[in-house]
């Protein structure tokens, strides 16, 4: 299937490595052209290297704080110029810490505020001129499965992802006239350096990295962890011309794991 992506850009954040890295790939092998950013350039900077060894592509590599304003409004300017044009936004911006609700203070509760919404609502904002002149603009947030079902120690991600979620679905009435759509993508259980992070922490005596991975895939239907390719495919889909139609709804990648029929 052709997804008639090749010569459009895209801003993909938090891209170095996991769910954003995937997603980059994805839409490079499509034939997108890619700004990609993240806090560790070094790792950005080899993210960006293996894309264009592989597609061909182009493709900017700009450090950036996604909690810092300064540095979403200088990396926005940069990424404009590079190419002339925004067509996707892919926003990205990893996730806050696990923990009880009475282990996080205030300054937690700001610091998450910052990185998990204020950065979708900075690169929107910034974003949206563009992706008007686009005619075809995307605007896509990974959120969480936090969105859809409960997770245990996830107040932050929860309590702001859910946020991201409210302003999606009312962007994506405000902008459909302009034929921007606004979606959300919530990952499950994928495989990613954080999920390993999360389920290794406090193992009980006596059980193995290996068995805890069975454990948590037992609990889910397709008996196995997502792959963030599997999540980028669904990225790319939305991104594209052919989900023009599609806007304003939050589609979980979760192998069935949320039993709500919702």
């Amino acid at each position: 299937m052709d997804l008639q992506l090749t010569g459009k850009t895209a801003i993909v954040l938090a891209a170095s490595r996991g769910l954003g890295k995937a997603a980059a790939m994805s839409l490079a092998a499509e034939g997108v052209d890619l700004v990609i950013g993240s806090r560790n350039m070094e790792s950005l900077q080899q993210t960006a290297e293996q894309i264009r060894s592989l597609y061909g592509v182009r493709v900017v590599a700009l450090a950036v704080d996604l909690s810092q304003a300064a540095q979403a409004e200088a990396f926005l300017k940069e990424a404009a110029g590079a190419f002339g044009k925004i067509d996707i936004l892919v926003n990205n911006a990893g996730g806050p810490p696990f923990g009880k609700f009475e282990s996080f203070d205030d300054q937690a509760w700001y610091q998450a505020f910052e990185l998990t919404l204020m950065s979708a609502v900075r690169f929107i904002r910034l974003c949206i001129p563009y992706l008007r002149r686009s005619g075809s603009g995307r605007i896509i947030n990974i959120t969480s499965l936090s969105t859809k079902t409960y997770l245990e120690n996830s107040v932050l991600s929860t309590s702001l992802r859910l946020a991201v979620t409210g302003m999606a679905k009312m962007l994506s009435n405000e902008l459909g006239p302009d034929h921007i759509t606004v979606n959300n993508v919530a990952p499950g259980i994928i495989l990613t350096d954080r999920i390993r992070e999360t389920l290794f922490h406090d193992l009980p005596a006596g059980m193995t990295q290996e068995q805890a991975l069975q454990r948590r895939a037992g609990e889910i239907p397709v008996r196995r962890l997502g792959t963030p390719q599997e999540l980028a495919a669904l990225i790319t889909f939305l991104a594209s011309p052919l989900a023009g139609y599609i806007t304003g709804t939050t589609i979980q990648v979760d192998g069935g794991a949320v039993k709500s029929p919702f």
